[in-house]
């Protein structure tokens, strides 16, 4: 079943049911079991080392069956040929970088990307004599503009972090392809089930499965996937020799996460769409930033790029500053405040962001509030939302 052509594969909610499972494996049992174990035995010296089937295991860092069946499912539903799992989302990130990056190298990356990642690449990697020019990214020119001879990585964030600029996939994997450079983009926002990057040209695509692939708030793991050719080299090195594999029993709980990721996503989206355009008209918001509402900057991306949205916006008050966002933050009863987000829970966030990144002049600091709408129905949190904007 792991073989199908593209025109035969089921629809994603069957991918998260069944795909990469084999009940007869495992006594028929309907949820595989965890291979809690660090290591596999055999038999005898010759079946380990000059008779190994492929069907065999050696050590859990290496591989591991549980493991193995939630990567299927993801590259299934990224339309990819083969994942990779890692113990969290900067693990996954930080490898397929230094999987395709080398002293002297260059990268051209969205400067809205995950502030670890933004540091990663820009100040980490220059340890290692490895530069990153960051752009805004909206438009492809800004990539051509800033690719160097030594360019070797374009690295996207489609929608990108806090403000939600997207770039345009297809254009900058043909202008990547056109240099012999390499594609990588976090697809966490929007999660395998609303964008495929890969079926426009992408070469990874990265995913902090902390958030809508594990949906529960309880693992944190992270994701790679892309075609087998390039999958393998990376986990042959980066993969096995940086120790990043996710754990059996996260790997497990994030299979349990996927069954459902269909259903979450439609939720987490149906929410937020509603809230987020009752804010639109509020007379306490300046505006919102989320892809797909009538204020959308890219409509053209959004309809060409996305199947749906997710449910994590950003507000920004009319009371600029930090300390009404906090005011509004605090009296919040049903957000939790914390920096994750992608699971069953809301959480709400102040945020300081640079004017550059809302396209205004970057005098003083922007405040907005990053609010992720859990699975709760729309009306308690829109309730808390409105008694909230009250001390605004």
């Amino acid at each position: 079943m792991d073989s199908l052509p593209p025109e035969e594969m089921p629809d994603q909610e069957t991918i998260c049911a069944h795909w990469g499972e084999d009940r007869t494996r495992y006594l028929g049992a309907v949820i595989p079991p965890i291979f809690q174990n660090s290591l596999f035995t055999n038999p005898t010296c010759e079946d380990r080392n000059e008779n190994r089937s492929v069907d065999s295991y050696d050590y859990t860092r290496i591989e591991n069956p549980t493991t193995e069946i939630t990567e299927a499912k993801i590259a299934a539903l990224e339309k990819g040929e083969r994942a990779r799992c890692f113990g969290s989302g900067m693990a996954a990130i930080s490898s397929t970088i230094l999987s395709q990056v080398k002293a002297g190298d260059h990268v051209v990356a969205v400067e809205t990307c995950y502030g670890p990642t933004r540091d990663f690449l820009k100040r980490y990697l220059q340890r290692f004599g490895v530069t990153t020019t960051f752009v805004q990214g909206n438009r492809p020119e800004e990539w051509e503009d800033a690719r160097l001879p030594n360019t070797t990585l374009f690295y996207l964030e489609s929608p990108s972090t806090f403000v939600f600029h997207q770039q345009d996939l297809a254009a900058l994997a043909g202008i990547a392809r056109e240099h012999g450079i390499t594609t990588v983009i976090d697809n966490s926002w929007a999660s395998p089930i609303f964008q495929n990057p890969i079926e426009h040209g992408i070469d990874f695509v990265v995913h902090s499965a902390t958030k809508y692939l594990g949906g529960h708030s309880d693992i944190v793991a992270g994701v790679v996937v892309g075609t087998k050719e390039k999958m393998t080299a990376m986990i042959q090195n980066e993969g096995h020799l940086l120790g990043g594999i996710l754990d059996p029993f996260a790997s497990w709980l994030m299979m349990r996460g996927i069954r459902t990721l269909p259903i979450r996503m439609e939720r987490h989206q149906q929410t937020t769409v509603e809230i987020a355009n009752r804010l639109l008209r509020h007379p306490k918001v300046e505006t919102i930033y989320y892809p797909g509402l009538a204020n959308d900057p890219q409509p053209d991306l959004t309809a060409r790029q996305l199947r749906g949205t997710s449910g994590l916006m950003t507000v920004r008050l009319k009371n600029q500053g930090k300390e009404p966002s906090y005011r509004f933050v605090n009296s919040l009863k049903y957000f939790g405040i914390g920096c994750s987000w992608g699971g069953f829970e809301s959480l709400a966030l102040p945020i300081s962001l640079p004017g550059r990144w809302l396209f205004e002049p970057e005098t003083n600091p922007i405040w907005t509030i990053r609010m992720h709408l859990g699975l709760e129905s729309v009306n308690d949190p829109w309730n808390d939302i409105e008694r909230a904007l009250c001390v605004v």
